[in-house]
Parts: structure tokens; C-alpha cells; sequence
């Protein structure tokens, strides 16, 4: 039984020892957050002055990716409005062949076929421009407009008004509303 009461002293002694160790500790921290605690007027604007510092850069920052945001997608809709301008570009030429070889007067019965045929594929080629949003711009009787037209001669001619189109040199086309080749014309002085 004197064991037993030795080793209970034993352990009520460790026990008080853990128990003013904790205390100790407890003591110590409070008395290191009472000093951190303690901060001067001059360390408290600067913080203050940083954080302020932060949060406006946070701003800017949040603005930019606004932007950027914004500007990434006018330019994805300007892609998909604009895809098919370089094919349309590249077939341009072959339309105004198709034209020039339409013009060609034929007796030929034979040849009157072929004549035809080449209708047929240049209405079809017109009809998947037009799907696009490829629009020919006007010429006959305009007044001259510079952001349509390109003037490649002047001309006196009577019965026209000063700076009215006399003539289609080459025929002028637009994407929506972006113009991918300006008419070429004739302009009255």
C-alpha cells in the first residue's frame, strides 16, 4: 500500500508541476501580447497607408482584368464577324472573271450552253457571298465617297453633278459593314 501512496504522491506532484508550467506559459504569452499590443500612431498610419496602398492596387488590378475581359470578347465577335474576309477576298477576282466572261456575245449554239453553265455557277457563287454578308456597293448616280469609292480618274462630262460617279471602273464589295475592296470609278469635277 506505501506503493501505492508514493506513486499517487508521485503523480499529484507531476501533475502540479505540468499545471504551473502551463500557467507559466500562459503568463508569459499574455504578457508578449500586451507588448505587441502596444503599437505607435506612426506605425499604425503607415500600416494604415499600406493597406490603402494594397487595396488600390487590388482596384487597378480588377480593372485591368475588366478590361482585358471586355476587350477579349469584342475582339472574339469581331473574329466571327469578320472569318470568312480573307475567302472572300481571294474569290473576288474569280467573280469579276465570271462577269468579263459573261459579257462575251455568243451565236454558237453549242457555246450558248457553256454560256449557261457559267450563269449558273456565278449566281450560285453570288448567292454564298450574299449568306456571308458580301454586299456590292452602289455606284451608279453617287455622289463620290471616299471611304466607298476610289477615284482613279476625274472627267468632265455634262449632265452630271460635281463630284458624281460617271462610271464603274471595277466593282466595289462589303463584309457587313467593312469594305474589303472600294469601288473603282470615274468622277465628274
Amino acid at each position: 500500500m506505501e506503493d501505492k501512496d508514493v506513486q499517487q504522491q508521485e503523480q499529484e506532484d507531476v501533475k502540479e508541476e505540468v499545471v504551473e508550467d502551463a500557467e507559466q506559459e500562459l503568463v508569459s504569452e499574455g504578457s508578449t501580447k500586451e507588448e505587441e499590443e502596444v503599437v505607435t500612431k506612426e506605425e499604425y498610419e503607415k500600416l494604415q497607408q499600406e493597406k490603402n496602398d494594397l487595396q488600390d492596387k487590388l482596384l487597378r488590378v480588377q480593372a485591368e482584368y475588366d478590361n482585358f475581359r471586355k476587350r477579349t470578347k469584342k475582339e472574339k465577335e469581331a473574329d466571327l464577324k469578320y472569318k470568312s474576309q480573307s475567302v472572300v477576298t481571294e474569290l473576288l477576282p474569280v467573280l469579276d472573271n465570271f462577269e468579263r466572261a459573261l459579257q462575251v456575245e455568243i451565236e454558237d449554239k453549242a457555246a450558248q450552253g457553256v454560256v449557261e453553265g457559267l450563269e449558273m455557277v456565278y449566281r450560285q457563287l453570288k448567292t454564298v457571298l450574299e449568306n456571308e454578308g458580301v454586299v456590292e456597293i452602289e455606284t451608279d448616280g453617287q455622289t463620290f465617297d471616299p471611304n466607298l469609292h476610289q477615284a482613279i480618274m476625274q472627267v468632265e462630262e455634262e449632265g452630271y453633278e460635281s463630284n458624281q460617279i460617271v462610271e464603274t471602273m471595277q466593282k466595289g464589295y462589303q463584309l457587313k459593314d467593312r469594305v474589303i475592296r472600294p469601288a473603282m470609278v470615274k468622277v465628274n469635277q
